[in-house]
């Protein structure tokens, strides 16, 4: 069987109890090069057979799988963060289907997740959004023509942008071309979660140069929106006067009153 197991945004500890556990029984693990932290290739057994998928083609991956099934062994394809996030696991999945080889998928912590965590972030703050996008630039992969990043910045909403830390300028111009300003707070982490992790804040309009100032090209998120800033609304769910279907509010007559005011 294989096992598509999502290896986390980087510290080893933040994969699932499953894929670790799915690590230590493998008999063979191709994994995503070097956006995988190599501690995790530690959890497998010594005679484990480690194949790296950035010297690989799609061909040769399914190869590997096809082999260890053959000899009746159990595969892990260990991908970065959360398989169904730019993990193209659905090409290699439609090949396992044709070759009627058994598989299943387990999720992992993405580095969107990672990233929130490491700026002390939430993507969905009461009165300022209550929505995220995840998305990237286009560059020599391209992105659907609606989904230009001009194109959802217009919505205004939390974004977060990934495989784009090498082109902030032509980033930070397509942005703006939607409803954020040069005053929009922005951010780029590095690495979420891995001893090397980086986090910058700065205006929208100083992205560009903050991340050539600090020398950062891959590896990265950038994230923009105000829900990287100070103002939002408290809670509904937790204000005295919110009456829910477990616990009565403080309001004249128990009425669903949800508060504005802002912190």
């Amino acid at each position: 069987m294989v096992h598509f197991v999502g290896a986390g945004c980087g510290a080893p500890d933040l994969i699932t109890l499953r894929g670790r556990r799915l690590l230590e029984e493998a008999d063979v693990i191709v994994y995503a090069g070097s956006l995988v932290n190599p501690a995790l290739l530690g959890f497998a057994k010594k005679d484990c057979r480690i194949y790296n998928s950035a010297q690989m083609t799609l061909e040769e991956v399914i190869a590997v799988m096809e082999e260890a099934e053959s000899r009746q062994q159990m595969t892990v394809r260990l991908h970065t963060g959360d398989p169904s996030l730019y993990g193209a696991i659905r090409e290699q999945i439609d090949r396992l289907k044709e070759q009627k080889i058994a598989y299943d998928v387990t999720p992992g912590v993405s580095s969107f997740c990672g990233a929130a965590a490491a700026l002390d972030a939430e993507y969905t703050l009461p009165g300022i959004t209550q929505s995220v996008i995840i998305t990237r630039m286009a560059g020599r992969t391209p992105v659907p023509e609606a989904e230009s990043i001009a194109s959802l910045a217009a919505h205004g909403c939390a974004m977060v942008i990934f495989l784009s830390a090498g082109m902030l300028e032509g980033l930070q111009r397509e942005l703006l071309k939607g409803a954020y300003t040069e005053q929009t707070p922005a951010a780029i982490v590095y690495k979420a979660s891995w001893p090397e992790e980086r986090t910058l804040r700065c205006p929208l309009g100083n992205l560009a140069r903050c991340g050539k100032e600090a020398g950062i090209s891959k590896t990265a998120l950038v994230m923009v929106g105000n829900f990287l800033g100070d103002v939002y609304d408290r809670s509904c769910l937790y204000d005295p006067a919110f009456t829910t279907e477990y616990r009565q509010g403080t309001d004249a007559g128990g009425a669903d009153v949800c508060c504005g005011g802002a912190v």
